[in-house]
Protein backbone atom coordinates (compact mmCIF):
# COMPACT_ATOMS: atom_id res chain seq x y z
CA UNK A 1 0.00 0.00 0.00
CA UNK A 2 1.47 3.49 -0.87
CA UNK A 3 0.98 6.48 1.42
CA UNK A 4 -0.83 9.67 0.75
CA UNK A 5 0.37 12.87 2.60
CA UNK A 6 -0.15 16.03 0.03
CA UNK A 7 -1.36 20.01 0.49
CA UNK A 8 -4.66 20.79 -0.88
CA UNK A 9 -7.08 23.81 -0.43
CA UNK A 10 -7.38 24.69 3.41
CA UNK A 11 -5.41 21.58 4.66
CA UNK A 12 -3.87 18.21 3.50
CA UNK A 13 -5.30 14.61 2.17
CA UNK A 14 -3.70 11.42 4.24
CA UNK A 15 -4.65 7.77 3.76
CA UNK A 16 -3.00 5.11 2.21
CA UNK A 17 -3.94 3.25 -1.57
CA UNK A 18 -2.47 0.22 -3.51
CA UNK A 19 -1.23 1.53 -6.57
CA UNK A 20 -3.50 0.80 -8.78
CA UNK A 21 -6.52 2.79 -7.54
CA UNK A 22 -3.45 5.65 -7.64
CA UNK A 23 -6.47 7.96 -9.95
CA UNK A 24 -8.61 7.80 -7.49
CA UNK A 25 -6.25 9.24 -5.24
CA UNK A 26 -5.43 11.93 -7.65
CA UNK A 27 -9.64 12.35 -7.81
CA UNK A 28 -9.93 12.69 -4.48
CA UNK A 29 -7.11 15.15 -4.23
CA UNK A 30 -8.41 17.11 -7.14
CA UNK A 31 -12.34 17.07 -5.24
CA UNK A 32 -10.27 20.12 -2.90
CA UNK A 33 -8.75 21.86 -5.58
CA UNK A 34 -11.65 22.00 -8.49
CA UNK A 35 -14.53 21.41 -6.69
CA UNK A 36 -14.68 22.91 -3.36
CA UNK A 37 -14.56 20.59 -1.61
CA UNK A 38 -13.96 21.13 2.53
CA UNK A 39 -13.86 17.57 4.52
CA UNK A 40 -14.43 14.39 3.36
CA UNK A 41 -13.25 10.09 3.33
CA UNK A 42 -13.31 8.10 0.71
CA UNK A 43 -12.84 4.01 0.75
CA UNK A 44 -12.76 0.71 -1.00
CA UNK A 45 -12.79 -2.81 -0.52
CA UNK A 46 -12.01 -5.42 -2.71
CA UNK A 47 -13.00 -8.92 -1.97
CA UNK A 48 -13.01 -7.68 1.72
CA UNK A 49 -9.60 -6.50 2.20
CA UNK A 50 -9.08 -2.75 2.17
CA UNK A 51 -7.24 -1.03 -0.82
CA UNK A 52 -7.78 2.15 -0.45
CA UNK A 53 -8.54 5.01 2.93
CA UNK A 54 -8.59 8.40 2.49
CA UNK A 55 -9.21 11.12 4.39
CA UNK A 56 -8.64 15.13 4.42
CA UNK A 57 -9.82 18.67 4.41
CA UNK A 58 -11.49 20.42 7.31
CA UNK A 59 -14.22 20.12 9.69
CA UNK A 60 -15.67 23.32 8.91
CA UNK A 61 -14.70 25.96 6.00
CA UNK A 62 -13.20 28.56 8.25
CA UNK A 63 -11.26 27.06 11.07
CA UNK A 64 -8.34 25.31 11.29
CA UNK A 65 -9.47 21.95 12.66
CA UNK A 66 -8.96 19.10 10.44
CA UNK A 67 -10.93 15.98 9.02
CA UNK A 68 -8.97 13.22 10.77
CA UNK A 69 -9.09 9.40 9.72
CA UNK A 70 -11.62 8.83 12.71
CA UNK A 71 -13.93 12.05 11.60
CA UNK A 72 -17.97 10.56 11.14
CA UNK A 73 -20.72 12.56 9.67
CA UNK A 74 -24.31 12.35 8.99
CA UNK A 75 -24.75 10.48 5.70
CA UNK A 76 -28.15 11.13 5.13
CA UNK A 77 -30.05 8.59 3.08
CA UNK A 78 -27.20 6.16 3.23
CA UNK A 79 -28.31 5.21 6.03
CA UNK A 80 -31.36 3.43 4.55
CA UNK A 81 -28.66 0.72 3.07
CA UNK A 82 -28.29 0.30 6.56
CA UNK A 83 -31.74 0.01 7.67
CA UNK A 84 -32.81 -2.00 5.05
CA UNK A 85 -29.81 -4.50 5.98
CA UNK A 86 -30.88 -4.99 9.57
CA UNK A 87 -34.09 -5.85 7.61
CA UNK A 88 -32.54 -8.42 5.05
CA UNK A 89 -30.98 -10.67 8.86
CA UNK A 90 -34.00 -10.95 9.72
CA UNK A 91 -35.53 -12.23 6.58
CA UNK A 92 -32.47 -14.21 5.80
CA UNK A 93 -32.83 -15.97 9.30
CA UNK A 94 -36.81 -16.68 8.65
CA UNK A 95 -37.77 -14.35 11.22
CA UNK A 96 -39.01 -12.08 8.59
CA UNK A 97 -41.03 -12.99 5.34
CA UNK A 98 -40.65 -10.34 3.14
CA UNK A 99 -44.23 -11.31 1.13
CA UNK A 100 -46.11 -11.26 4.30
CA UNK A 101 -48.51 -8.45 5.09
CA UNK A 102 -47.42 -6.19 7.30
CA UNK A 103 -50.09 -6.16 9.59
CA UNK A 104 -48.63 -9.75 10.86
CA UNK A 105 -45.62 -7.77 12.53
CA UNK A 106 -47.29 -4.56 13.24
CA UNK A 107 -51.37 -4.57 13.36
CA UNK A 108 -51.96 -0.69 14.00
CA UNK A 109 -50.21 -0.74 10.22
CA UNK A 110 -53.43 -2.37 8.57
CA UNK A 111 -55.92 0.02 8.58
CA UNK A 112 -57.32 2.94 6.40
CA UNK A 113 -56.49 1.35 3.02
CA UNK A 114 -53.37 -0.34 4.28
CA UNK A 115 -54.42 -3.46 4.86
CA UNK A 116 -52.56 -5.21 2.04
CA UNK A 117 -48.95 -3.25 2.59
CA UNK A 118 -46.76 -5.87 2.33
CA UNK A 119 -43.19 -6.27 3.91
CA UNK A 120 -41.56 -6.10 0.59
CA UNK A 121 -43.66 -3.33 -0.35
CA UNK A 122 -42.13 -1.20 2.16
CA UNK A 123 -38.71 -1.92 1.47
CA UNK A 124 -38.97 -0.54 -2.40
CA UNK A 125 -40.94 2.67 -1.29
CA UNK A 126 -44.18 1.51 -3.18
CA UNK A 127 -45.90 1.15 0.53
CA UNK A 128 -48.25 4.66 -0.33
CA UNK A 129 -46.98 6.34 2.91
CA UNK A 130 -43.81 8.19 1.66
CA UNK A 131 -44.42 11.30 3.60
CA UNK A 132 -46.84 12.43 6.90
CA UNK A 133 -49.44 13.80 6.36
CA UNK A 134 -50.40 15.56 9.67
CA UNK A 135 -48.63 18.56 10.84
CA UNK A 136 -45.18 17.88 12.84
CA UNK A 137 -43.97 19.91 15.95
CA UNK A 138 -40.49 20.51 16.10
CA UNK A 139 -38.69 17.89 17.52
CA UNK A 140 -41.54 15.23 16.51
CA UNK A 141 -38.86 13.58 14.21
CA UNK A 142 -36.94 12.35 17.01
CA UNK A 143 -40.01 10.68 18.83
CA UNK A 144 -40.15 7.08 17.16
CA UNK A 145 -43.22 5.85 18.44
CA UNK A 146 -44.91 9.23 17.60
CA UNK A 147 -43.55 9.36 14.59
CA UNK A 148 -44.80 5.17 13.84
CA UNK A 149 -48.12 5.75 15.26
CA UNK A 150 -48.37 8.79 12.73
CA UNK A 151 -47.50 6.31 9.90
CA UNK A 152 -49.88 3.74 11.28
CA UNK A 153 -52.72 5.21 11.18
CA UNK A 154 -52.85 7.54 8.17
CA UNK A 155 -54.31 6.26 4.68
CA UNK A 156 -52.01 5.98 2.13
CA UNK A 157 -51.16 8.50 -0.99
CA UNK A 158 -52.16 5.88 -3.61
CA UNK A 159 -52.93 2.77 -3.72
CA UNK A 160 -50.13 0.23 -2.30
CA UNK A 161 -47.99 -1.82 -4.72
CA UNK A 162 -48.93 0.00 -7.73
CA UNK A 163 -46.52 2.50 -7.59
CA UNK A 164 -44.01 4.18 -5.95
CA UNK A 165 -42.16 7.02 -4.29
CA UNK A 166 -39.22 7.44 -2.26
CA UNK A 167 -39.80 7.46 1.51
CA UNK A 168 -37.69 10.24 2.50
CA UNK A 169 -37.27 9.88 5.95
CA UNK A 170 -40.40 7.49 6.58
CA UNK A 171 -38.69 4.91 5.41
CA UNK A 172 -36.72 4.69 8.48
CA UNK A 173 -39.53 4.20 10.44
CA UNK A 174 -41.55 1.78 8.35
CA UNK A 175 -38.79 -0.67 7.94
CA UNK A 176 -37.23 -0.06 11.21
CA UNK A 177 -39.86 -0.80 13.29
CA UNK A 178 -40.56 -3.99 11.56
CA UNK A 179 -36.96 -4.65 12.74
CA UNK A 180 -38.04 -3.50 16.14
CA UNK A 181 -40.98 -5.81 16.50
CA UNK A 182 -39.41 -9.04 15.01
CA UNK A 183 -35.81 -8.85 16.95
CA UNK A 184 -36.89 -7.18 20.05
CA UNK A 185 -34.64 -4.38 20.00
CA UNK A 186 -34.51 -0.77 18.66
CA UNK A 187 -33.21 -0.49 14.73
CA UNK A 188 -30.04 1.41 16.15
CA UNK A 189 -29.88 -1.29 18.99
CA UNK A 190 -29.94 -4.11 16.65
CA UNK A 191 -27.35 -2.52 13.90
CA UNK A 192 -25.04 -1.82 17.02
CA UNK A 193 -25.57 -5.30 17.81
CA UNK A 194 -25.50 -7.44 14.50
CA UNK A 195 -23.58 -5.51 11.87
CA UNK A 196 -21.63 -2.85 13.22
CA UNK A 197 -19.93 -4.37 16.12
CA UNK A 198 -18.98 -7.78 14.80
CA UNK A 199 -17.40 -5.62 11.34
CA UNK A 200 -16.06 -3.44 13.87
CA UNK A 201 -17.53 -0.18 12.19
CA UNK A 202 -17.32 3.29 13.54
CA UNK A 203 -21.46 3.71 12.24
CA UNK A 204 -24.42 4.53 14.83
CA UNK A 205 -28.17 4.84 13.91
CA UNK A 206 -28.26 7.09 17.52
CA UNK A 207 -25.10 8.56 18.18
CA UNK A 208 -23.32 8.06 21.44
CA UNK A 209 -22.27 11.56 23.21
CA UNK A 210 -18.96 10.66 23.55
CA UNK A 211 -18.64 10.74 19.77
CA UNK A 212 -19.70 14.38 19.06
CA UNK A 213 -16.19 15.33 19.45
CA UNK A 214 -15.25 13.41 16.20
CA UNK A 215 -18.67 14.69 14.45
CA UNK A 216 -17.94 16.91 11.41
CA UNK A 217 -20.93 19.52 10.96
CA UNK A 218 -23.03 19.44 7.77
CA UNK A 219 -22.63 22.76 5.25
CA UNK A 220 -25.74 23.30 3.51
CA UNK A 221 -26.01 23.64 0.11
CA UNK A 222 -26.63 26.84 -1.30
CA UNK A 223 -27.80 27.28 -4.62
CA UNK A 224 -27.15 29.87 -6.75
CA UNK A 225 -29.52 32.95 -7.09
CA UNK A 226 -31.62 32.21 -10.44
CA UNK A 227 -30.67 28.93 -10.47
CA UNK A 228 -33.44 26.53 -11.65
CA UNK A 229 -35.53 24.24 -9.40
CA UNK A 230 -35.51 20.64 -9.53
CA UNK A 231 -39.44 19.32 -9.97
CA UNK A 232 -40.01 18.10 -7.32
CA UNK A 233 -38.86 21.76 -5.27
CA UNK A 234 -41.09 23.49 -7.52
CA UNK A 235 -44.03 21.39 -6.71
CA UNK A 236 -43.09 21.86 -3.27
CA UNK A 237 -43.36 25.90 -3.47
CA UNK A 238 -46.44 25.44 -5.46
CA UNK A 239 -48.38 23.34 -3.48
CA UNK A 240 -46.87 22.34 0.00
CA UNK A 241 -49.61 19.69 0.80
CA UNK A 242 -48.22 17.75 -2.13
CA UNK A 243 -45.85 15.19 -1.31
CA UNK A 244 -43.00 16.83 -2.21
CA UNK A 245 -44.18 19.45 -0.17
CA UNK A 246 -45.39 17.35 2.84
CA UNK A 247 -41.72 16.18 2.29
CA UNK A 248 -39.43 19.10 1.94
CA UNK A 249 -41.56 21.29 4.66
CA UNK A 250 -43.02 18.77 7.07
CA UNK A 251 -39.65 17.45 8.52
CA UNK A 252 -40.63 17.38 12.44
CA UNK A 253 -37.63 19.85 12.54
CA UNK A 254 -34.94 17.31 11.41
CA UNK A 255 -31.52 19.15 12.07
CA UNK A 256 -28.93 17.76 10.95
CA UNK A 257 -26.28 19.56 13.50
CA UNK A 258 -28.34 19.29 16.56
CA UNK A 259 -26.99 17.21 19.19
CA UNK A 260 -30.85 15.76 19.76
CA UNK A 261 -31.24 14.74 16.20
CA UNK A 262 -27.64 13.04 16.18
CA UNK A 263 -29.02 11.21 19.70
CA UNK A 264 -32.33 9.92 17.87
CA UNK A 265 -32.60 6.84 16.02
CA UNK A 266 -33.70 7.65 12.61
CA UNK A 267 -33.05 4.98 9.96
CA UNK A 268 -33.74 7.06 6.96
CA UNK A 269 -31.54 10.14 7.51
CA UNK A 270 -29.22 10.05 10.42
CA UNK A 271 -26.48 7.57 10.51
CA UNK A 272 -22.98 8.64 11.66
CA UNK A 273 -20.17 7.47 10.01
CA UNK A 274 -17.12 7.52 7.40
CA UNK A 275 -16.57 6.04 4.28
CA UNK A 276 -14.48 3.05 6.02
CA UNK A 277 -17.90 2.63 7.68
CA UNK A 278 -20.17 2.45 4.42
CA UNK A 279 -17.75 0.25 2.89
CA UNK A 280 -17.05 -2.33 5.26
CA UNK A 281 -21.12 -2.31 6.34
CA UNK A 282 -21.17 -2.97 2.13
CA UNK A 283 -18.06 -5.28 2.00
CA UNK A 284 -19.77 -9.24 3.48
CA UNK A 285 -22.71 -7.71 0.39
CA UNK A 286 -20.26 -7.62 -2.21
CA UNK A 287 -18.76 -10.95 -1.21
CA UNK A 288 -21.87 -13.23 -0.90
CA UNK A 289 -22.46 -12.00 1.93
CA UNK A 290 -19.37 -12.40 4.07
CA UNK A 291 -16.28 -11.00 4.46
CA UNK A 292 -13.42 -11.15 6.76
CA UNK A 293 -15.42 -14.04 8.57
CA UNK A 294 -18.32 -12.59 9.54
CA UNK A 295 -21.45 -13.76 7.50
CA UNK A 296 -24.19 -10.92 7.31
CA UNK A 297 -26.81 -13.29 5.16
CA UNK A 298 -26.84 -16.19 2.58
CA UNK A 299 -25.55 -15.88 -1.16
CA UNK A 300 -28.93 -16.41 -2.37
CA UNK A 301 -29.87 -13.21 -0.04
CA UNK A 302 -27.61 -10.85 -1.05
CA UNK A 303 -28.98 -12.34 -4.94
CA UNK A 304 -32.45 -11.02 -4.02
CA UNK A 305 -31.13 -7.40 -2.59
CA UNK A 306 -29.64 -6.67 -5.75
CA UNK A 307 -32.76 -7.41 -7.90
CA UNK A 308 -34.76 -4.34 -9.37
CA UNK A 309 -37.99 -4.51 -7.52
CA UNK A 310 -39.50 -0.71 -8.26
CA UNK A 311 -38.57 1.80 -11.58
CA UNK A 312 -40.23 4.34 -13.00
CA UNK A 313 -39.81 7.61 -15.46
CA UNK A 314 -42.21 9.54 -12.40
CA UNK A 315 -41.02 8.61 -9.07
CA UNK A 316 -44.22 10.49 -6.58
CA UNK A 317 -41.91 12.05 -4.23
CA UNK A 318 -38.90 13.02 -6.47
CA UNK A 319 -40.80 13.59 -9.64
CA UNK A 320 -38.20 12.31 -11.89
CA UNK A 321 -36.76 8.76 -12.65
CA UNK A 322 -36.02 6.40 -10.04
CA UNK A 323 -34.90 2.92 -9.77
CA UNK A 324 -35.21 0.80 -6.39
CA UNK A 325 -34.18 -2.62 -5.04
CA UNK A 326 -35.38 -3.68 -1.92
CA UNK A 327 -33.97 -1.35 0.39
CA UNK A 328 -31.33 0.48 -2.22
CA UNK A 329 -31.13 2.36 -5.15
CA UNK A 330 -29.99 0.54 -8.35
CA UNK A 331 -27.66 2.64 -10.98
CA UNK A 332 -29.54 5.67 -11.97
CA UNK A 333 -28.09 8.01 -15.34
CA UNK A 334 -29.87 11.26 -15.05
CA UNK A 335 -27.34 12.62 -17.49
CA UNK A 336 -29.99 14.09 -19.41
CA UNK A 337 -31.31 15.71 -16.27
CA UNK A 338 -28.14 17.17 -15.28
CA UNK A 339 -28.77 19.10 -12.37
CA UNK A 340 -30.46 16.09 -10.60
CA UNK A 341 -26.81 14.07 -10.35
CA UNK A 342 -26.26 10.64 -10.83
CA UNK A 343 -25.53 7.34 -9.37
CA UNK A 344 -23.88 5.27 -11.84
CA UNK A 345 -22.72 1.78 -11.00
CA UNK A 346 -22.65 -1.28 -12.47
CA UNK A 347 -26.43 -3.61 -13.28
CA UNK A 348 -25.37 -5.87 -10.37
CA UNK A 349 -24.39 -3.04 -8.10
CA UNK A 350 -27.03 -1.41 -4.86
CA UNK A 351 -26.45 0.68 -2.34
CA UNK A 352 -27.64 4.15 -1.48
CA UNK A 353 -26.84 7.82 -1.79
CA UNK A 354 -27.31 10.32 0.98
CA UNK A 355 -28.70 13.96 0.62
CA UNK A 356 -25.57 15.83 -0.73
CA UNK A 357 -23.93 13.70 -2.58
CA UNK A 358 -22.54 10.25 0.23
CA UNK A 359 -22.45 6.92 -0.87
CA UNK A 360 -21.82 3.49 0.06
CA UNK A 361 -22.77 0.41 -2.34
CA UNK A 362 -22.01 -3.37 -2.90
CA UNK A 363 -20.84 -4.32 -6.33
CA UNK A 364 -21.00 -8.33 -6.43
CA UNK A 365 -19.81 -8.61 -10.00
CA UNK A 366 -16.62 -7.69 -8.56
CA UNK A 367 -16.51 -8.25 -5.38
CA UNK A 368 -16.03 -3.91 -4.94
CA UNK A 369 -17.83 -2.49 -1.92
CA UNK A 370 -17.31 1.64 -1.37
CA UNK A 371 -17.73 4.45 0.56
CA UNK A 372 -17.36 8.42 -0.07
CA UNK A 373 -18.33 10.85 2.47
CA UNK A 374 -18.45 14.34 3.16
CA UNK A 375 -19.32 17.81 4.82
CA UNK A 376 -20.34 20.22 2.04
CA UNK A 377 -23.67 19.00 0.38
CA UNK A 378 -23.74 19.45 -3.37
CA UNK A 379 -26.25 20.08 -5.16
CA UNK A 380 -28.68 17.70 -6.94
CA UNK A 381 -30.70 14.08 -5.19
CA UNK A 382 -28.30 12.25 -5.92
CA UNK A 383 -25.08 12.17 -6.43
CA UNK A 384 -22.75 15.79 -7.75
CA UNK A 385 -19.57 15.72 -9.61
CA UNK A 386 -17.59 14.46 -6.68
CA UNK A 387 -18.69 11.49 -5.78
CA UNK A 388 -19.51 10.16 -8.96
CA UNK A 389 -16.20 11.21 -10.18
CA UNK A 390 -14.44 9.32 -7.35
CA UNK A 391 -17.03 6.14 -8.64
CA UNK A 392 -15.98 6.62 -12.31
CA UNK A 393 -12.23 6.56 -11.70
CA UNK A 394 -12.76 3.47 -9.51
CA UNK A 395 -14.42 1.38 -12.04
CA UNK A 396 -11.50 2.52 -14.30
CA UNK A 397 -9.13 1.47 -12.25
CA UNK A 398 -10.45 -2.02 -11.86
CA UNK A 399 -10.80 -2.26 -16.30
CA UNK A 400 -14.48 -1.10 -16.56
CA UNK A 401 -14.36 0.88 -19.71
CA UNK A 402 -17.30 2.94 -20.01
CA UNK A 403 -21.16 3.55 -18.86
CA UNK A 404 -22.41 5.19 -21.90
CA UNK A 405 -25.47 2.55 -21.14
CA UNK A 406 -26.07 4.10 -18.27
CA UNK A 407 -24.43 1.64 -16.26
CA UNK A 408 -20.32 0.82 -16.22
CA UNK A 409 -19.16 -2.57 -18.25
Amino acid sequence: MEKLEQTVPGGRVAGKFEGRFKSVADRFAANFSELGEVGASVCITLNGETVLDLWGGRVVPDAPAAWNADTVSIVFSSTKGATALCAHILADRGLLDLNAPVGQYWPEFACNGKENVTVRMMLDHSAGVPVIRDPLEKGDVNNWALMCDKLASQAPFWEPGERHGYHALTFGWTVGELVRRVSGKSLGTFFRDEVAKPLGLDFWIGTPELIESRVSPVILFKPEKGAPLLAFAQLAVADRQSIPGLFIFNDGGFNPNRRDCHAAEIGGANGMTNARGLAGMYAPLANGGTARGVKLVSADTVARMGQVSMATHMDQTLMARTRFALGYMKSMDNRPQNNMGNMILTERAFGHVGAGGSIGFADPSCGLSFGYTMNKMGEGILLNARGQGLVDATYRALGFTSNTGGVWI
